[in-house]
């Protein structure tokens, strides 16, 4: 499922936004400002984020740039400012497009859906950790060079991690993600394709590390090189 947050100190743009995207098959998640974001992204992983600009506590320039430096996924900037000033500076932390206000809806969702799909195509390629690449398209990991086929999920799992480095998942969100909401199974499942995982590039490559992040999950380290 892709999870969206909308982020607006209006209550009114919220309750407007989170009934649309639930009507399209949307999880929506809610924040009040920028402050209330920032602690969302630290424990769920958001496909696409709705921002407004003018919020108090942290304003919506300074979460656009916090997701650029943190994370990867686009940024929508809504704002009743449509000075070209305003759009430039947008542009100049990341966001990815620019609403004014008032605005439709449906116009709304189909820039996201178009962003979606461009970040998918790119997404769907390589992940490079220094000298480790891990193809998502072919399924295939290298590491220096040299072929490593792993199990399906394994992999599932690598590039899951790989794709947001220094991102805390929790095992139930690894368990949605990578097994699927009706997955019968408990978390321990997790932490044993962790440990294949961990054996499997201890002695290929010191390019990352998975911790674990004690009481939460994992997360992904690249090594600084």
């Amino acid at each position: 499922m892709i999870h969206i947050l909308i982020v607006d100190d209006d209550p009114h743009i919220r309750e407007l936004l989170q009934h649309h995207l639930q009507l399209e098959g949307y999880a929506v998640h809610l924040a009040q400002d920028g402050e209330e974001a920032s602690l969302l992204l630290q424990s769920k992983q958001m496909h696409l984020a709705v921002v407004d600009v003018m919020m108090p506590h942290k304003d919506g320039y300074q979460l656009c740039e916090e997701i650029r430096r943190y994370y990867d996924f686009p940024v929508i900037l809504l704002t009743a400012k449509d000075q070209l000033l305003d759009k430039e500076k947008g542009f100049t932390v990341g966001t990815d497009d620019y609403m004014t206000k008032p605005f439709e809806p449906k116009e709304l969702i189909f820039r996201m859906k178009a962003l979606l799909r461009r970040y998918q195509m790119v997404n769907a390629e390589k992940i490079t950790l220094n000298q480790t690449i891990i193809d998502r398209k072919s399924y295939e990991v290298y590491c220096s060079g040299t072929l490593l086929m792993l199990p399906m999920k394994e992999f599932e799992l690598l590039s899951q991690l790989a794709n947001y480095p220094g991102r805390i998942f929790t095992r139930e969100e690894l368990i949605h993600l990578i097994w699927g909401s009706d997955f019968a199974g408990d978390d321990r499942t997790v932490d044993v394709h962790i440990k294949r995982l961990r054996e499997r590039f201890a002695s290929r490559t010191d390019d990352f590390t998975i911790k674990t992040v004690r009481g939460v999950g994992y997360k992904l380290e690249a090594a600084k090189k």
